[in-house]
């Protein structure tokens, strides 16, 4: 049996039974949206507190799932001092 989803497209068929796959999908592209920026905020964050232009700049434009971002952290900042 062949379920058939509607889209602007027209229709697609999926199998019967994985009608879950698109929920999940839209769950995991909607994690890898928050992931992102949330790693993208702290380093952008770091950067311009840092005085770094030319990292901040990189770090708006590339978008990486939050590996570059966070390389950035742990790898590439300076360690700010505790007073």
């Amino acid at each position: 049996m062949v379920q058939y989803w509607q889209n602007s497209f027209g229709y697609w068929a999926m199998p019967f039974g994985a009608g879950w796959l698109l929920p999940l999908g839209v769950l995991i592209f909607s994690l890898a949206i928050v992931w992102s920026a949330v790693w993208k905020g702290i380093a952008l964050w770091k950067a311009a507190r840092s005085g770094e232009k030319v990292w901040f700049v990189i770090l708006l434009f590339v978008n990486t799932l939050g590996i570059l971002e966070i390389l950035y952290i742990y790898v590439f900042s300076k360690k700010s001092k505790s007073v």
